[in-house]
């Protein structure tokens, strides 16, 4: 009877994510081209494929534009996140409406809000560069300049998932007893000195599940830079999601081995992330 309960999910795994798994980690130890993905027989290649990218010279900016986008994605969406949950925290009149209406961006299909960040950052009929021109300030080749294109897809990014920070500590702020900030306040602390002597430590498990859980979904972000740049322009923009795609679906001869090694590579960095909160997690128990 156990193993009929556990069989449907059990096969939903291994069809889902185990066999896609095995799929992608195969590809990757052999020389595919289109017929032999199509017709199969494609020599074994062993870490060659690995090798092809790590000399690269693309992997190095590409890995390093991969770092800036996940830094700072995370670190602006927990920030405007906690800020934002802190500040409903207080119920005042209206704020379940405001709340509901800062979850828009995290409702929106992903190809919806990237194509309105790309109308709104466009350099010639943009809103952006029409509100720096009311303050007289220099239009922005956001979306088409090297040194712009980067932060541009970090905007969206932000913006699309500060709902989520804000919705999960929102939570964690919920069960944290009001009595402990009645006693707080009754001894004289400050706001500032009760966010950092109750709530942030308090909030340190939700704080760390939010971050693991935004650490995977940036790395493999795709959609959003994809839809703005297209990872340019001169790859200016290019992270190791939009890169593997690229080699493997975005050249006339596609490149599935490189394509593929690429993905497992991010999934490895996953993995550690989540190795690391597991270690972390342990420690804090031990104590």
């Amino acid at each position: 009877m156990a193993w009929g309960f556990l069989a449907p999910v059990t096969i939903y795994l291994a069809a889902f994510y185990a066999y896609p798994l095995y799929r992608n980690v195969e590809l990757s130890l052999r020389e595919y081209t289109v017929r032999s993905f199509v017709q199969g027989g494609a020599p074994f290649a062993g870490l060659d494929n690995y090798r092809t990218v790590l000399a690269d010279p693309a992997f190095w900016p590409t890995l390093t534009h991969t770092v800036v986008f996940t830094v700072a994605s995370l670190a602006f969406q927990f920030t405007i996140g906690m800020a934002l949950a802190l500040f409903f925290h207080q119920h005042f009149p209206l704020s379940r409406t405001l709340r509901a209406l800062i979850l828009v961006p995290w409702l929106l299909p992903l190809i919806v809000s990237a194509s309105t960040w790309s109308w709104l950052l466009n350099s010639d009929s943009g809103l952006v560069n029409a509100a720096l021109g009311v303050v007289r300030v220099d239009p922005v080749n956001w979306l088409t300049s090297p040194g712009w294109s980067l932060t541009s897809v970090i905007i969206a990014n932000v913006w699309i998932g500060i709902p989520f920070n804000l919705v999960v500590l929102y939570s964690g702020l919920q069960a944290i007893p009001a009595e402990m900030y009645e006693a707080s306040a009754l001894d004289g602390a400050t706001g500032w000195q009760r966010f950092w002597g109750i709530t942030f430590p308090l909030l340190r498990p939700v704080s760390a599940i939010t971050l693991l859980l935004g650490l995977i979904y940036t790395l493999k972000v795709f959609d959003i830079i994809w839809i703005m740049t297209r990872g340019g322009p001169t790859s200016s923009s290019a992270t190791l999601a939009t890169w593997s795609y690229r080699l493997g679906f975005g050249n006339l001869l596609p490149e599935f081995g490189p394509g593929a090694a690429i993905g497992n590579l991010l999934i490895v960095l996953a993995l550690i992330a989540g190795l690391v909160y597991i270690r972390i997690e342990r420690r804090q128990q031990l104590r």
